[in-house]
């Protein structure tokens, strides 16, 4: 190869990199701002031309997302889906009793049911187990959702048949999309996020503390996770930013580690959790030498007093940022909001709720840690169409007086599911990796019992 075809290619490849090179610099600095030029929401607006031409050709009677909301809305409506507890009738099959945690078998009247036993009773007993078993309110909160429409993504509800050969050449085209243009500019964006990150909680972290060290932290916050917000093609809608919280707890349902990117694009948060092994566990520590965040060793996390104390301490500090807790300690798809543990209702008497909704038409948020690790996950998603969700900033709740941390704790959940148009279980997420206790079984069994008359 002569010296005038090593030219040539050079000067091809730097007409073919200069723009990309461009627009990367243009969205770091828009990010660095805080501005947008609104190209993503038009991507976005027409994502959603594409996904509703791909419905009308896989079949002209589904019914649009609108449509199907509102269908959903009804039958809540008129089948008790949800009544202010969780509990209800839920699904195709009608039950007459309910499972909770906190109130154990739950029926409005009791009366109709006395009665003598008889041998034949077993098998209603058995009716009742199974229609649990088929309709399980739990472990379906730990896969992913289920879509009504295809989105043109590999995970759909029709099977992965063929459909027609128009629909074929429109993935092909949007495969090649994802993965050969969206994705390697998203992780150059990623690179240079992270990459930012360190250096700059690096050089942080040599500041003495201060007002000026906390305001920098905070406006470097602010660019680097709107940086990694914009190499996942996050769309996020605010609501009420008048209820922003300022200094105290923070609290919101939890569908991935993402979460924290989307509420940091709005606000500076000190975080709060153990401490972690691999990307995860670098970021964490990137951030320890900036700022002041709540991390804990494994063994330190058992310890309820240590946690408890080091959370009040920084509360009481009026200097130091608002802490961010997702009180579910595990992932959940972002369908339902289950049982919040109560250590951070103990700690503070003022809470700030916050409810996240992710749209899964774009991409889908949830993290199933048993099966992938945080790289798969952050791939799966630099590979989506997009991220879109919605975020509610709520009053703060008080705790009332005689309430306890757990009564508080089920209000506050009651609240963000209702704001966040979430079903509400009492059910642990920790179930997902644990057994249920013995005490959780104790009272519906003793509440079968008082069925029955015994003379």
């Amino acid at each position: 190869m002569g010296p005038l075809a090593e030219q040539l290619i050079i000067a091809l490849l730097s007409i073919m990199f200069f723009p990309v090179i461009c627009v990367l610099i243009l969205t770091v600095v828009l990010a660095s701002m805080g501005k947008s030029l609104g190209i993503r929401r038009l991507y976005v607006a027409l994502l959603l031309k594409i996904f509703e031409f791909v419905r009308t050709k896989l079949s002209d009677q589904t019914p649009t997302y609108e449509e199907e909301q509102d269908s959903d809305e009804e039958e809540k409506e008129a089948d008790g889906e949800q009544d202010g507890n969780g509990s209800g009738n839920r699904g195709v099959i009608k039950r007459d009793f309910y499972l909770t945690v906190t109130q154990g078998l739950t029926k409005p009247d009791w009366e109709p049911f006395k009665k003598q036993f008889e041998l034949s009773d077993i098998c209603y007993f058995t009716k009742c187990g199974m229609e649990a078993i088929i309709e399980d309110d739990v472990t379906q909160r730990f896969k992913t959702g289920e879509l009504t429409s295809w989105n043109l993504l590999t995970r759909t509800n029709m099977g992965y048949q063929f459909a027609s050969a128009r629909l074929t050449v429109l993935w092909c085209i949007g495969f090649v999309v994802r993965y050969f243009i969206l994705f390697p500019f998203r992780f150059c964006l990623a690179v240079i996020a992270i990459t930012w990150l360190i250096l700059s909680t690096a050089f942080i972290g040599y500041l003495p503390s201060g007002s000026f060290k906390k305001r920098l932290y905070r406006n470097t916050s602010l660019m680097t996770f709107r940086m990694i917000s914009r190499s996942l093609s996050t769309v996020i809608n605010f609501h009420d930013e008048e209820n922003r919280v300022k200094n105290g707890i923070c609290v919101a349902n939890h569908t991935s580690p993402v979460d924290v990117f989307m509420l940091s694009c709005d606000n500076a948060y000190a975080l709060v959790g153990q401490l972690q092994g691999g990307l995860l566990g670098l970021a964490q520590r990137a951030l320890m030498r900036a700022t002041s965040h709540v991390f804990f060793e494994r063994s330190e996390v058992k310890d309820r007093h240590l946690v408890a104390q080091r959370l009040k301490e920084h509360v009481n500090d009026l200097d130091k940022l608002p802490i961010l807790i997702f009180p579910e300690g595990t992932c959940i798809n972002n369908t339902s909001v289950m049982m919040f543990k109560k250590g951070s209702f103990e700690v503070s008497k003022t809470i700030y709720p916050v409810a996240i909704k992710y749209d899964m038409r774009f991409g889908d948020a949830f993290w199933d840690s048993s099966k992938q690790g945080m790289v798969g996950h952050l791939f799966n998603i630099m590979t989506s169409w997009a991220l879109v969700c919605d975020i509610w900033y709520m009053p703060p709740m008080h705790r009332m007086e005689n309430e306890d941390a757990v009564d508080f704790a089920g209000r506050v959940k009651r609240e963000i599911a209702r704001r966040g148009g979430l079903v509400e279980l009492d059910w642990d997420g920790q179930l997902k990796r644990m057994r249920a206790k013995e005490a959780w079984k104790k009272k519906p069994q003793e509440q079968y019992s008082n069925i029955l008359k015994v003379d």
